[in-house]
C-alpha cells in the first residue's frame, strides 16, 4: 500500500511508551507499533526507494550495555534511506537528519583541509547559509573545545573545523498533515534541499578508507 501518514495511534503509542518504559507496556501495545507505526514506515521507505535507494529501519530496542539508563525501548522509530538520510517519528512529530553523522579520521582530517581552503570552505559557508534559510539546522555530530592541531583558533571558519561530523536536521511538530501523504513531500523536500550539501562533502570528503569504518 502506498504510504498514507501516522495516525493519532501512532503519536499515542509513543506517549505511552515514554511514561511507562517497561516490558509489560511494549507487549500490550505491541499490535499498535505493529499496524500504526512501523506499517506506516515500511509503506514510506517504499515510496522512496525508486528516487532514494533502499531504506532500512532501526530495531526499536535500546542498547543499555553502556548506559545508565536501563529504558529497554526507543521512544522513536527510525530509518534510513541509501541516498537521502534519516527519517524519525516520535511523539513530538517528525523529523528528518543527512550527512555525515560521524568522521571517521580520514574522513575528518580531508573535512577539515576542505574547509580551510579559501573557495572549498567558503562554498559550504554557502550552503549552510541556503540551509538556514529553508530553516534547516546544519551542525556537527560534536565538536573540540579548541582549534585542532595544526588550524589557528582565529581562523575565519574556526567552528567548522571544530566539528567532528557535518548534519542537516530538520523537526516538524506533531499537525494534521502528518497522518497524511504530505509528511512524505515534506521529507523528499528536505533531502532535495541537502542535496548540495551531500554533494559538497561527496566531492571534498568522501568515504572512509580505514577498515573499521
Amino acid at each position: 500500500m502506498a504510504f498514507r501518514g501516522w495516525p493519532a495511534e501512532a503519536l499515542e503509542f509513543y506517549e505511552g511508551l515514554e511514561a511507562d518504559n517497561t516490558k509489560a507496556y511494549w507487549t500490550a501495545n505491541k499490535p499498535v507499533y505493529d499496524e500504526q507505526v512501523h506499517a506506516p514506515m515500511v509503506e514510506l521507505l517504499a515510496d522512496l526507494e525508486k528516487e532514494f535507494g533502499a531504506g532500512k529501519i532501526f530495531r526499536p530496542y535500546r542498547d543499555v550495555r553502556f548506559s545508565k539508563d536501563k529504558t529497554p525501548y526507543k521512544t522513536n522509530i527510525g530509518a534510513t534511506v541509501e541516498h537521502g538520510g534519516y527519517i524519525q517519528l516520535s511523539a513530538s512529530g517528525l523529523g528528518a537528519g543527512s550527512g555525515m553523522y560521524r568522521m571517521a579520521p580520514d574522513q575528518l582530517t580531508r573535512f577539515r583541509e576542505a574547509v580551510d581552503e579559501e573557495i572549498k570552505g567558503t562554498e559550504l559557508e554557502r550552503l549552510i547559509a541556503t540551509a538556514a534559510r529553508a530553516k534547516i539546522d546544519i551542525t556537527g555530530y560534536d565538536k573540540l573545545k579548541s582549534a585542532p592541531k595544526g588550524y589557528s583558533r582565529d581562523h575565519p571558519r574556526i567552528e567548522l573545523l571544530r566539528w567532528k561530523g557535518l548534519i542537516a536536521w530538520k523537526e516538524w511538530p506533531v499537525a494534521a498533515w502528518l497522518g497524511t501523504a504530505a509528511a512524505k513531500k515534506r521529507l523528499v523536500e528536505f533531502f532535495h534541499a541537502t542535496d548540495p550539501l551531500n554533494a559538497w562533502l561527496a566531492n571534498h570528503v568522501g568515504d572512509s578508507e580505514l577498515p573499521d569504518y
